[in-house]
């Protein structure tokens, strides 16, 4: 019975959908348009970083994915090293870390390179440099051994097999067919949602086929983007807050749900890869326009004298979002966030009112009074 994908008589000659996705890229194309001005309004620290705390969230969440927990400290120290920031502390990083972070920026920053079985073997040693994949012994920068690639859950004697990968005897033909239509074909959101699907289809390595098929994505997107927003927006997030829909949109496309029709029909995977995608943008914008505004708002009020509790209040508000701010600030919540007296709060308040730094929210007074920052 021809269960997978891979045994299908016409693979790997996918077909989708266009029309159910045409809305779906334009809105991406859209919000990635949309990010690329929007970087162009922000300062230079500012966009370094964001994308120290793009690569950092990227990091951690394409191994959280695959089970692994990373040490925050020593992905910062890792990245920081990459950017060369002499203030973080070194000592902190350790040689996976290093490089898995080493991949990353690989895939965002040199994406007009070919993608070879080289490049891939480099990443795949990169991730198991002792080659061990916890206590277990791989094959690292090389084909997965003879045993049975398969994706199992469930109990001992009532497991489910969710996905069978091609045999190994397979594998060559398939990575040289996989890597001469990525060389091949011309950038594009639908090359993406490809490429990560026909990567894992393949699953060419003992472990970390995840963490690769999402780099190369990154490679992808970056790029399409000439790297302009692609290092601001983490993919890998997005999935790892998705990841119940992930593994349902891959078991769906790649043969475990059965499918009644086109069997080489990826227009679930595809929605799904677009739609995570298109939310990892609308993400970053929020986040970039709260920058934004912090930056405008510190510009315009530069040269007024205010405290400590007022910069911290305003800082907090800044850093969630205004819109994002429940209830707006009342002098309660100023108590709270500034850790301070009601007679002091007061006098803050009253002191940013005539500053022209807040106002009071319309339709607000007495006990109920409430304010807003000025923009």
């Amino acid at each position: 019975m021809k269960r997978w994908i891979w045994q299908q008589d016409n693979y790997p000659n996918f077909t989708y959908d266009s029309k159910k996705l045409e809305d779906l890229i334009q809105k991406i194309s859209l919000e990635q348009g949309y990010l690329k001005a929007l970087t162009e309004t922000m300062n230079k620290d500012n966009i370094i970083q964001r994308q120290f705390d793009t690569l950092l969230n990227e990091t951690i969440s394409t191994a959280a994915i695959e089970g692994e927990v990373l040490n925050r400290d020593s992905v910062k120290a890792s990245i920081a090293k990459k950017f060369a920031l002499d203030e973080m502390h070194y000592k902190k990083t350790d040689e996976s870390t290093d490089n898995l972070v080493e991949i990353l920026i690989d895939a965002n920053t040199n994406y007009n390179d070919g993608l070879t079985l080289d490049r891939l073997f480099g990443w795949h040693n990169a991730l198991f440099p002792k080659g061990y994949s916890g206590l277990t012994k791989i094959n690292t920068a090389n084909f997965r051994g003879n045993e049975t690639m398969q994706i199992v859950s469930g109990f001992v004697g009532k497991e489910i097999v969710y996905y069978e990968a091609p045999p190994k005897e397979k594998l060559e033909k398939e990575m040289n067919e996989f890597l001469t239509w990525f060389n091949s074909t011309k950038e594009s959101l639908i090359k993406a949602c490809i490429a990560h699907l026909w990567f894992v289809i393949i699953h060419p390595f003992d472990d970390g086929n995840g963490r690769i098929s999402r780099a190369i994505t990154d490679l992808v997107l970056s790029k399409i983007e000439n790297s302009k927003i692609s290092r601001l927006y983490s993919m890998s997030s997005a999935i790892n807050d998705d990841r119940k829909n992930y593994y349902k949109a891959l078991e769906s496309t790649t043969g475990y749900i059965k499918k009644i029709d086109n069997h080489l029909d990826i227009t679930i995977w595809c929605e799904w890869f677009l739609n995570t995608l298109y939310k990892a943008l609308l993400d970053t914008k929020n986040r970039l326009n709260h920058i934004v505004q912090k930056t405008k708002f510190w510009d315009r009020n530069k040269n007024k004298k205010l405290n400590l509790r007022q910069i911290k209040v305003l800082n907090f508000i800044l850093d969630i979002g205004i819109e994002s701010f429940i209830g707006n600030l009342s002098k309660k919540k100023y108590m709270s966030i500034a850790d301070t007296t009601s007679t002091t709060a007061s006098r803050d308040l009253a002191e940013l009112l005539e500053k022209n730094c807040i106002k009071q929210k319309k339709g607000t007074a007495g006990r109920n009074i409430s304010y807003e920052i000025v923009l």
